[in-house]
């Protein structure tokens, strides 16, 4: 059987390169790896201190600047994973603090889960996901 360890990296397309990086340091805090640009692209490669690497791309193309929408073929939502419900209450308290707009902590009891789901300034739709056997502590 064929396995996978782990995701590596994923990466986003956005249309204001600058200002998504400073948005995902101060909301999020990813830090700056380097920059990854070619023809094609600009691309700036971002980590977590938690590991988790995402690439932030703005694309040189004629619908670069077209705006996300998750019912298109291709990403519907990105979810990051915390261990406990009191780390998924202070990501409510950040994002207020932040002043960004979230749904407040949504608990899903039935399929196991509870998640905040908030926007990126591309309108890319992000969760704080706690499976339910992980929500002690």
């Amino acid at each position: 059987m064929t396995a996978f360890s782990g995701v590596h990296h994923i990466a986003l397309n956005v249309r204001d390169l600058d200002a998504s990086v400073r948005w995902y340091g101060d909301v999020l805090d990813f830090a700056p790896l380097f920059p990854w640009n070619n023809a094609g692209f600009e691309r700036q490669l971002m980590r977590h201190p938690s590991g988790v690497v995402i690439g932030l791309t703005r694309h040189k193309h004629e619908d670069g600047d077209a705006e996300f929408n998750e019912r298109r073929t291709g990403l519907d939502h990105l979810a990051f994973t915390v261990d406990t419900r009191q780390e998924l209450d202070a990501w409510a308290t950040r994002l207020t603090e932040a002043g960004v707009t979230h749904s407040g902590v949504q608990d899903i009891p039935e399929a196991g889960f509870a998640l905040l789901a908030f926007r990126d300034p591309d309108g890319i739709q992000l969760e704080v996901f706690l499976s339910q056997n992980r929500s002690q502590g």
